[in-house]
């Protein structure tokens, strides 16, 4: 009866939520010309988080964004974005990420290993995520959970090769893709 009640307990707290759309950024940035960091995210994306702060390892998350809604602050660069040279968002219009495995569990965070889906590509990533936030109620009586994550990515192990030589050396962009993502979640 003690065990029932313990396991009961403990599978109180595990909750499944979705994403926030509109108060989660899902941002990037990489090296231009060798001199500065070009940062911008992606508009449109969801996602589902199976979450029990008492069983982390047990976390389990799905995402997708669309390609289409790259933003970096520049029309023209955004359309190049989405051209085949880089997304290529007609023939690949959705990034998709799918956990695996939960690692280096802390009590500050821990490690999420997936299968991130890009321009065509399926390769395994790892992201650190802090520890979630605790669970709040907001206004309108829907709980909330948030957090902060962050990893990095080589762009030409998911086909994105597109690159210019410069004058005395070195290439426009970088091949380092750093990712920071701050997501919000709502309990189902």
């Amino acid at each position: 009866m003690f065990n029932a009640l313990l396991l009961l307990a403990s599978s109180a707290f595990a909750a499944s939520y979705d994403i926030d759309a509109s108060h989660t950024r899902v941002g990037f940035g990489i090296t231009h010309m060798m001199v500065s960091t070009v940062r911008g995210e992606f508009g449109t994306v969801s996602g589902k988080v199976e979450y029990d702060p008492a069983n982390v390892a047990a976390t389990r998350i799905t995402a997708e964004i669309a390609a289409t809604s790259v933003d970096t602050r520049d029309a023209k660069r955004d359309e190049h974005l989405r051209s085949p040279d880089f997304f290529d968002a007609v023939k690949f219009p959705t990034l998709k990420f799918a956990s695996k495995a939960v690692k280096n569990v802390t009590p500050t965070g821990f490690d999420v290993v997936g299968d991130l889906t890009l321009h065509g590509v399926t390769k395994e990533v790892t992201l650190h995520v802090d520890t979630f936030s605790k669970e709040y109620k907001d206004p309108w009586g829907n709980f909330k959970v948030g957090t902060h994550a962050t990893g990095t990515l080589n762009r030409k192990d998911f086909g994105i090769v597109y690159n210019s030589a410069l004058d005395g050396g070195g290439y426009i962009l970088g091949d380092e893709v750093k990712i920071e993502l701050d997501v919000e979640m709502g309990r189902k």
